[in-house]
């Protein structure tokens, strides 16, 4: 873990002179928006704007919907507090309502589980890469009223569908934050560390929108020693990162990453530096053959998450020519 031990004071001179040169002179903007989840990513990244440009020009945004864990609500309103900004609470139940995006995903899971109903919820996980080679399929995780569960493999088709609903919650979010950027003169923050940016742990023009990301080039480790340096209350800093995407409670490993944030964070340091996975191996206390199954992993989201940093594409030059 010393590989990834920052002086937490730098970094954060280096982030508060960046942001402000690239809102106010690059951007030409009056102040700061961000979502608050009640992570420790957004966290950090609202404590860095609050220094930045001063706490009365950055916006908090709390955007609860229904499925959401009342822990979000309540510890996105501490990061504020803490970090000395005003918030506004939008809930976005309504919206994604009548964008069918629960009906959408609940017709979905009914194929693969015809009971799924009123009153049931569920989540999506992913068996853990460092267990076997064998290719990986999601379960779909169903819970009754009364408890009981059920799960089933999901289709091509189901994955398909129920991520595109899903979806729905994080584009409805960007677009209220773009709301009040537009309202406010603001430019919109985006909160994802490295760990995310780099394995495309994000929805395109959802929480993968932004007009500057802060902490993007820092490895999650990172962010949480800047959490302690910029005094993040610790009840958030000790909270296992979630998805808060699903009625169910769900963690990202479960669903995304291979193996908790602390763990990912070395295996795609010595993927960028060329360390061997025998000593990335003897290290984290694994095999060297569990490694290199998350290296190939590292490898094949890097490959499928492509399409998510592109830019439009463009079929011809339109650049201006002048001096």
């Amino acid at each position: 873990m010393d590989l990834l031990r920052v002086d937490p004071e730098q970094v954060t001179a280096e982030i508060v002179a960046a942001l402000e040169s690239a809102v106010v002179q690059g951007m030409r903007k009056r102040g700061l928006v961000l979502g608050l989840s009640g992570g420790v990513d957004s966290s950090v990244c609202a404590a860095l704007c609050a220094r930045a440009l001063g706490p009365q020009r950055v916006l908090a945004l709390l955007m609860p919907e229904r499925e959401s864990s009342p822990d979000s609500l309540e510890l996105g309103r501490l990061a504020a507090e803490s970090a000395g900004i005003p918030v506004l609470v939008e809930d976005i139940a309504g919206v994604l309502d009548a964008a069918g995006c629960y009906s959408r995903r609940d017709d979905a899971i009914r194929t693969l589980i015809p009971e799924y109903g009123d009153g049931w919820r569920c989540k999506v996980s992913l068996p853990s890469v460092v267990e076997s080679d064998r290719y990986r399929i999601f379960t779909v995780i169903a819970q009754a009223p009364d408890g009981a569960q059920r799960r089933a493999r999901v289709t091509p088709s189901a994955y398909l569908e129920l991520i595109a609903a899903t979806s729905f919650k994080q584009r409805t979010r960007k677009m209220m934050e773009y709301y009040h950027a537009d309202r406010c003169n603001y430019a919109v923050v985006g909160t994802p560390n490295r760990l995310e940016y780099d394995q495309g742990f994000f929805v395109k023009n959802g929480d993968g929108a932004a007009d500057v990301k802060p902490i993007a080039h820092l490895y999650k480790s990172q962010v949480y020693q800047l959490a302690e340096y910029l005094g993040v209350p610790e009840t958030i800093r000790t909270r296992p990162p979630t998805t808060d995407t699903y009625s169910l409670p769900q963690t990202q490993e479960e669903f995304y990453f291979s193996l908790p944030y602390d763990k990912m964070d070395l295996c795609l340091y010595a993927r960028n530096n060329g360390i061997d996975a025998a000593d990335v191996a003897a290290a984290l206390g694994l095999s060297e053959q569990q490694i290199e199954r998350v290296f190939r992993d590292i490898d094949s989201k890097r490959r499928a998450s492509r399409y998510l940093h592109l830019e439009p594409q463009l079929v011809a030059d339109v650049s201006e020519v002048g001096d």
